[in-house]
């Protein structure tokens, strides 16, 4: 069922989307010619090669808990680490992509609900040596596997926290501003309207969203509705595999549909 519902949404998303030559804001077409479609460095794609491929060849087993949608993948919670970086691990495309994010963007403080086996932490962590990331996971064995990689590849600058995002968000990320917000911790369009809600105090006019998945399901495009329409929101962009939130002031309210 999902599987139809996302082919007939990528057909809707690839009639209605354009590059950067159908784009007419100077920080939108800026953002696609200068970060999209500009080349991550060798030396970045070969180092999270290298922490992916060894979660690849990781044939140990673990006990996943999970507390979002569940995987349409996996018929146990009993789960091989090379399974889980093969199957739920963030591609290399979309690793690129946020090492391109962070570095264009400069970002300082970032918050990541979902660290999973942490190929995409890693991502945001090798972008920027000198940021600091808050990323929130809930399972505790997945999350150990993470914590084990980044000890082992010395990423010093990311703090790993346990816990439902449920109980465990608000206090988290209490008094804290963040320049970037990664949401990949739940596909549910309650859970990830109500993360939204709570991370909105924690913005500054120039932080940026970035939503997982919005095509995932018709809640999640019902969520990522919501978010377009919300007041604080000036600026969107739909890439189908990622919504990407803008809160720029100086910006009008416009939504963007982009081939990336």
């Amino acid at each position: 069922m999902n599987k139809l519902f996302q082919i007939k949404s990528y057909i809707k998303f690839y009639i209605k989307s354009t590059n950067q030559h159908g784009v007419h804001s100077p920080f939108i077409y800026n953002l696609v010619t200068k970060c999209f479609y500009k080349k991550t460095s060798p030396s970045e794609i070969s180092f999270i090669d290298s922490f992916r491929n060894e979660l690849l060849a990781n044939n140990s087993t673990i006990e996943v808990t999970d507390f979002g949608k569940g995987s349409r993948f996996f018929k146990t919670n009993i789960r091989k680490i090379s399974k889980i970086a093969k199957i739920a691990g963030i591609s290399k495309r979309r690793a690129n992509l946020l090492i391109k994010i962070v570095t264009y963007f400069s970002s300082q403080h970032i918050l990541e609900l979902g660290t999973s086996l942490g190929i995409g932490t890693a991502s945001m962590s090798i972008a920027n040596p000198k940021c600091c990331i808050t990323t929130i996971e809930g399972c505790s064995e997945t999350g150990r596997i993470a914590q084990e990689q980044f000890d082992k590849y010395n990423l010093t600058n990311i703090n790993l926290h346990f816990g439902n995002l449920n109980t465990t968000l608000s206090y988290i990320i209490k008094d804290q501003s963040y320049d970037l917000v990664y949401f990949d911790g739940n596909h549910q369009k309650e859970a990830t309207i109500n993360y939204f809600n709570q991370c909105l105090e924690n913005i500054h006019n120039d932080s940026v969203f970035i939503f997982d998945d919005i095509h995932w399901s018709k809640e999640m495009e019902e969520a990522w509705e919501f978010i377009k329409e919300s007041s604080y929101v000036t600026v969107t962009i739909d890439t189908f595999y990622w919504g990407f939130v803008f809160f720029r002031k100086e910006q009008k309210k416009e939504h963007f549909t982009i081939r990336v």
